[in-house]
């Protein structure tokens, strides 16, 4: 069981860790320990997650999030399963943590008077410059 905060918690069955031989440095240990973990939430499968917090969830996971619903994370970091483990456990945190939080709404606000004159006198200006830049005529 994974607690995220008073309210959520994610039950055993969301959660499917599977092993796998993680590449990088590590000698002859990297062919014969499998260090690596693949955390598999079945998000979209979750009674503890509201469905606003699901949707942006899965707008936070972007290509983690598969076709079926489940968020996959994974992690090769260190040499030691156990601390794989708890920083892809902890990375899920984050990202339910940061779902959470709804977005501000956006007021819509008109331009101020003062903006709109420097806008246009700045229009002006750059008008004037362009039509300097004319051909010069010989007679005058």
């Amino acid at each position: 069981m994974l607690r995220i905060n008073d309210q959520i918690t994610l039950e055993d069955w969301e959660l499917t860790e599977s092993f796998m031989r993680a590449s990088g440095p590590g000698g002859q240990n990297v062919n014969k320990v499998s260090s690596a973990v693949e955390l598999r939430f079945e998000a979209a499968r979750s009674p503890n997650l509201p469905g606003p917090v699901k949707a942006r969830l899965k707008k936070l996971a972007g290509r983690r999030w598969t076709t079926d619903g489940a968020l996959v994370l994974q992690c090769d970091e260190t040499r030691s399963q156990a601390r794989n483990r708890d920083i892809v456990r902890n990375r899920l945190a984050e990202l339910i943590t940061k779902a959470l939080v709804a977005p501000k709404r956006r007021i819509a606000t008109k331009p101020t008077f003062g903006s709109k004159k420097r806008r246009l006198k700045a229009k002006k200006v750059r008008g004037e410059v362009k039509s300097l830049r004319g051909k010069v005529d010989p007679d005058t």
